[in-house]
C-alpha cells in the first residue's frame, strides 16, 4: 500500500518561506513569463504556498519589485567615474539609466518620486556630488538629480509602454500613419514628417537627451551665478573694488 507521501510526490514538510526564497521565485517568473504574469497569487502557486503567507515576508507587489531592484543593484558592477565634474555628472546619470533599463519591469513602481533602492544610493550620491562640484548649491544639486530622475524614468516608462503596444497584433495602422493625412496648411511640419514619425520617435536618443538636460541644468546654474555676481560686481566697482574679485568662475 502506497503511503500518503508517495501518492503526493512529496516527503516531509514543504520548505519554509523566506524573503530570499520569495525573491528567487519572483525573479524566475519575471525571467520565464514576463512582468505581466507576476502577481502575489502566481508567486504563491510557484512556491506551493498562499498569498497570505507571502504577506508575512513582503508587504505587496510594489515592495516585492523594489526588493528585486535592490538585489539587482547589489549585483550591478560599480564603475570608476571620471574625475572631471561635468563628465562625472553625465556618467553617473547614464549609470542610473542603464541600471534601471536592465529591469524593464520596474516601470510598474516608477511612480515613486525618488530612487528608493538602498544598494544603488551611491548613484544618487555621485550625481549630487558631481553637481555640487560643478558649482551648484546643495539644494540645486538635489533639484538637478530630480530632473535627471524624471527624465530617465519617463523615457523608460514610454519605451516599455511602446514595446508592449507594438507587441499587439491588433494595433491599428492609423497610429503609425495618421500624420501623413494631416492638412498641410494647418500642420505643415507634421505633414512633412508623415510616415517618418514612427521611426524618428522610436530611435534610442536617450544619451542625446541626457546631454541636453545636463547642459540645461548647468546653464541654469551659470545664469543664476551671473545674475547674483552682476549685482555684486556693480556694487564692488562702485565702492572702488575690481568686479572680478567678487565674480564666480563656475567649473562647468
Amino acid at each position: 500500500m502506497e503511503s500518503r507521501g508517495q501518492r503526493s510526490g512529496r516527503t516531509g514538510r514543504p520548505p519554509r518561506l523566506s524573503q530570499e526564497a520569495i525573491l528567487v521565485a519572483a525573479q524566475r517568473i519575471l525571467d520565464t513569463e514576463g512582468p505581466e504574469r507576476l502577481s502575489m497569487r502566481r508567486l504563491a502557486r510557484e512556491m506551493s504556498s498562499t498569498a497570505m503567507a507571502l504577506y508575512h515576508h513582503v508587504k505587496d507587489k510594489d515592495e516585492l519589485l523594489l526588493l528585486l531592484l535592490d538585489a539587482h543593484a547589489r549585483r550591478y558592477p560599480r564603475p570608476v567615474l571620471p574625475s572631471e565634474p561635468r563628465t562625472r555628472l553625465l556618467a553617473a546619470a547614464q549609470v542610473l539609466h542603464d541600471l534601471l533599463a536592465d529591469c524593464p519591469w520596474i516601470v510598474e513602481v516608477l511612480s515613486f518620486d525618488d530612487f528608493v533602492s538602498e544598494s544603488a544610493l551611491w548613484v544618487v550620491e555621485s550625481i549630487v556630488d558631481a553637481a555640487v562640484e560643478c558649482g551648484m548649491a546643495l539644494e540645486d544639486a538635489v533639484y538637478a538629480y530630480r530632473v535627471i530622475w524624471h527624465y530617465t524614468t519617463g523615457e523608460l516608462a514610454i519605451r516599455v509602454s511602446r514595446e508592449r503596444v507594438r507587441g499587439r497584433a491588433e494595433r491599428p495602422e492609423y497610429r503609425e500613419h495618421a500624420l501623413e493625412f494631416l492638412d498641410s496648411v494647418d500642420f505643415p511640419r507634421l505633414n512633412a514628417v508623415g510616415r517618418r514619425w514612427a521611426g524618428l520617435t522610436a530611435r534610442d536618443d536617450h544619451r542625446k537627451g541626457l546631454e541636453a538636460v545636463v547642459a540645461g541644468l548647468l546653464e541654469q546654474k551659470t545664469g543664476r551665478v551671473e545674475r547674483r555676481t552682476g549685482v555684486a560686481g556693480w556694487k564692488a566697482e562702485a565702492a572702488g573694488a575690481p568686479a572680478h574679485a567678487v565674480r564666480a568662475s563656475p567649473c562647468c
